[in-house]
């Protein structure tokens, strides 16, 4: 490898470290104690996995078993990265382009970086392979060989996989369209948990045991059986994946985003009826807080990531937790209380885009509030105000949903729901004013995936849903210990009046913080992304 090639994979690896540590060394324990648990915990059961096919008596069984475990490699390896929004490390190698790198060489850090999306399946190959070639039953160990060209195979097709996503996450709907799917495929398998698995994938499952499938041929030959014909239907996979690879990424290369970008804009001209519902505000409001709620309906109307998350959450947010509703019995709440339990998880797919870094989107535009003759606090309201209009929308919308899938639904069930998602959004307000200016966050909103908040956030996200959740879990709580709905609505009254009270009581922790530290604050948000992204 080139030294060009190894100092920009340098490169990566130092920017990952640096923003997995952040600007202190406290910033990054926790982080690291999360990836070291997580990673030890795939490389026990690679351990487990590697001890089981170790044993000789397992022989017999490996040509059953394998085939399907590897074609489960193969799904989680290509569909994880897209199913969780992360590409994982990357560099926007167009930007590197102006440097005299031949494009096979940009082609191989491409692929080596797809090593980062999944390395969980890599820890589980290595314990595959080590239980293989120490078995003393199997007749050709060096049918374990191949696994390497599988991983070769695994890289070429995510790579390609990925520089082609790019592609179509680059038009405008389109990439909604089909994160919005992915994400919706992902909650299939919950419901074939619970529905049965049909007879059509039942058979498309055992027929994958045949020897022209790539994990078969790698199955087969992993088990001792050393033909000709399974090496040659692995090679021909491996250079398949090749050239579909290499590509897909010099069509990348060659790909104009801001062109595709721009096919989906429109000629600016409004709807009517849609610039009557944005005037609203004013209706309510008297300016300037009236412009501000204007701006942000606007905004947030126009951006793609906000508007796959409002989609996800009266679709996603109902599907995921169908199984649970459909199971006998229902879980361990009662029917009617299913509803507030998605409108609750709906505000926390919102929480990323509507209540954490609220001048994300602004992102260097935001000086113009400073610059503006009002009190900045007018700024947060005006957000705000335009939050709580989307909670309200996206609450109406599971109503819509639920009782399209004809589930339990009565006016004082549906009151509910909206009652404890307001209840519930004072708070978040309140902590997402407060996480807005102690860590902004400059957010592309043309990018559909990837974090919105900053990393130390996320990791306290862990203990500020649940706090925000405790008035809400007490009216519950009173409701079943006095198994009265008079109790139920007076805890609610009292969470929403301590909810009012702390939500101006971080309002004004925001201010006094903004104000000492405007500079700093404007400048992070003035930041652009350079060649390395993370997501």
């Amino acid at each position: 490898m080139s030294d060009p090639i190894l100092a920009i994979l340098w490169a990566q690896w130092r920017t990952l470290l640096n923003f997995r540590r952040g600007n202190s060394m406290g910033s990054f324990v926790l982080p690291a104690l999360a990836i070291l648990a997580w990673y030890g915990m795939w490389a026990m059961l690679a351990v487990a996995i590697g001890f089981f096919v170790s044993q000789p008596g397992v022989r017999r069984i490996l040509p059953l078993v394998l085939p399907n475990g590897l074609l489960a490699v193969f799904v989680y390896w290509q569909l994880t990265p897209l199913l969780t929004a992360s590409m994982g490390a990357s560099i926007d190698l167009r930007k590197l382009l102006v440097f005299p790198i031949p494009a096979r060489r940009l082609f191989e850090v491409e692929v080596l970086l797809r090593l980062s999306t999944c390395i969980e399946m890599m820890l589980l190959v290595s314990g595959l392979a080590a239980g293989l070639l120490v078995n003393p039953a199997l007749p050709h160990r060096i049918g374990t060989l191949a696994v390497l060209p599988f991983v070769v195979f695994n890289l070429l097709v995510s790579a390609g996989l990925r520089n082609q996503m790019e592609r179509w996450m680059a038009r405008r709907r389109v990439r909604e369209l089909i994160v919005l799917l992915i994400l919706l495929a992902a909650a299939v398998p919950q419901l074939l948990f619970v529905t049965g698995v049909p007879g059509p994938l039942r058979r498309f499952v055992s027929a994958q045991a045949q020897m022209w499938w790539p994990w078969s041929a790698t199955a087969r030959l992993a088990s001792g059986e050393g033909t000709a014909a399974l090496w040659l239907v692995l090679l021909g996979w491996t250079i398949t994946a090749l050239f579909f690879g290499r590509w897909q990424f010099a069509r990348s290369l060659r790909f104009d985003a801001a062109a595709a970008e721009s096919k989906g804009r429109t000629s600016g001209e409004s709807r009517p009826w849609l610039d009557r519902f944005y005037r609203v505000p004013g209706m309510l409001f008297s300016d300037p807080l009236a412009v501000i709620i204007e701006k942000e309906l606007r905004s947030l109307f126009r951006t793609p990531r906000f508007r796959l998350v409002f989609l996800m959450g009266f679709t996603f947010g109902v599907i995921v937790f169908l199984p649970i509703i459909l199971r006998r019995g229902g879980g361990p709440l009662p029917p009617g209380d299913h509803l507030a339990m998605v409108s609750g998880y709906a505000l926390l797919l919102l929480g990323d885009v509507a209540f954490w870094n609220v001048f994300g989107f602004d992102r260097s535009a935001a000086q113009i509030y400073f610059l503006l003759p009002m009190p900045i606090s007018r700024v947060f309201a005006g957000k705000n105000i335009a939050a709580l209009f989307f909670v309200f929308l996206e609450i109406t919308a599971i109503i819509c949903v639920w009782a399209a899938f004809r589930m339990p639904l009565t006016a004082v069930k549906a009151a509910e729901a909206y009652a404890v998602a307001l209840t519930f959004s004072l708070y978040l307000l309140g902590a997402g004013n407060v996480s807005s200016v102690y860590y902004p966050r400059a957010i592309n909103p043309e990018r559909s995936t990837g974090a919105a908040s900053a990393g130390r956030l996320r990791a306290m996200l862990l203990l500020i849903y649940p706090a925000a959740a405790i008035p809400i879990l007490l009216a519950y709580g009173a409701r079943y210990a006095f198994t009265s709905d008079t109790a139920f609505w007076s805890v609610i009254a009292i969470a929403a009046a301590l909810g009012a009270a702390f939500y101006w009581v971080a309002l004004d922790s925001a201010l006094e913080r903004i104000e000492r530290n405007k500079d700093r604050i404007l400048r992070t948000l003035s930041e652009d992304e350079g060649p390395v992204r993370l997501s």
